[in-house]
C-alpha cells in the first residue's frame, strides 16, 4: 500500500492511476468516514476507475495510516488531505467524502477553493457533534483503547448501519467483515480518531463561502447525521442539491452502493461537461 508523507504524518492510501486511454480523466478523492476506512467505498471505485482516477485516504490510526501522537483534529485533517492533493495531483479533484470525510472536505471546500472541482458529501453535517453523541463517543473512545470493539459491537452497530442492513442475512458477512478489521486496528488510533470527531468545532458559519457544486447525500435511516443536519448543509451551501436514499443508514456507501454510485456518477458527469464547454464571450 503506497504511503505520503504530508502535514507530518505518514498517510496510506489508494490510487488506481489514470483510466486505460485517458490520461487527462478527472480525479476522484475519497474521504471515508469514523470507524471505517479506503474500503468503505470499494464498490464506488471499481465502479468508478474506468472514467476516473480514484484515490481514497486513510485517516490518521485508520486503515494502513500509522497513528500519530496528536493531529486527529478535522483541521489538521483537512491539512493532510491538501498536501495529498498537491503531491499526488497537481490539479482541482472532485472530492467525495462520508461522514468523517464530509467534515474534512467541507474545510477544504470552503478554504482552499481551488483544490476543488466538485464536492460530494455523503452522511455528514456542519455542526459540531451534538452534547450527547460527543459524551457517548468519548465513552466509545475509552472502551476500546481498553477492551476493543467487541463489548460495544451491538451498539456500534446500530448507529452505524441502517436496521433494514443490519436484520438483512445477506449483510451479515459485510458486517462481519468491518468489525474484524476495527478490531485489528491499533487501539488507542481508534480512541484518538474518535476524540477527534467527538471534539470537532462546527463550520456552518464557513460553507456559505463554497463555490464548488456541491451533491448532498443522506440515507433516510441515518442516525448519527440524520436528514435534518443535511438539509442543512445543502440550504447552507450556494446553490447545492440534495439526495435523500431510502432504506439506508449512515454508512451508505455499503448499503447502497449501486445507488451511491449512480448519483456520485451522474453528478460529476454534469460538472465535468460544464467544466469541459468552452468559455462564452
Amino acid at each position: 500500500m503506497p504511503t505520503l508523507t504530508v502535514n507530518g504524518a505518514t498517510v496510506a492510501y489508494s490510487d488506481t492511476g489514470a483510466p486505460t486511454g485517458k490520461p487527462d480523466a478527472p480525479t476522484i478523492v475519497f474521504g471515508h468516514g469514523l470507524l471505517f476506512s479506503k474500503w468503505m467505498f470499494s464498490a464506488q471505485i471499481a465502479a468508478l476507475r474506468n472514467d476516473y482516477r480514484c484515490i481514497a485516504v486513510d485517516w490518521r490510526g485508520q486503515g494502513d495510516t500509522p497513528p500519530t501522537e496528536s493531529g486527529y483534529d478535522m483541521d489538521t485533517l483537512a491539512g493532510d488531505a491538501t498536501e495529498l492533493i498537491e503531491n499526488l495531483v497537481g490539479a482541482p479533484v472532485h472530492w467525495v467524502g462520508l461522514s468523517m470525510g464530509g467534515f474534512v472536505g467541507q474545510r477544504i471546500a470552503a478554504r482552499r477553493p481551488e483544490l476543488l472541482r466538485a464536492l460530494v458529501l455523503i452522511d455528514t453535517s456542519a455542526n459540531p457533534e451534538p452534547l450527547l453523541s460527543a459524551m457517548q463517543d468519548r465513552v466509545l473512545a475509552s472502551v476500546y483503547r481498553y477492551i476493543g470493539i467487541r463489548p460495544v459491537r451491538r451498539s456500534v452497530e446500530k448507529v452505524m448501519f441502517a436496521r433494514t442492513f443490519r436484520k438483512d442475512p445477506a449483510k451479515r458477512a459485510i458486517i462481519d467483515d468491518w468489525i474484524a478489521q476495527v478490531a485489528q486496528s491499533d487501539r488507542d488510533g481508534i480512541r484518538k480518531a474518535v476524540l477527534g470527531v467527538a471534539n470537532r468545532h462546527g463550520v456552518t458559519d464557513e460553507i456559505g463561502s463554497i463555490t464548488a457544486p456541491t451533491l448532498v447525500i443522506v440515507g433516510a435511516e441515518d442516525v448519527p447525521t440524520p436528514v435534518k443536519q443535511a438539509r442543512r448543509i445543502a440550504e447552507h451551501i450556494p446553490g447545492a442539491r440534495l439526495e435523500i436514499v431510502p432504506y439506508c443508514g449512515h454508512s451508505s456507501s455499503i448499503e447502497q452502493p449501486e445507488a451511491i454510485t449512480g448519483l456520485i456518477r451522474s453528478f460529476l458527469a454534469v460538472v465535468d461537461t460544464k467544466l469541459a464547454a468552452p468559455a462564452v464571450d
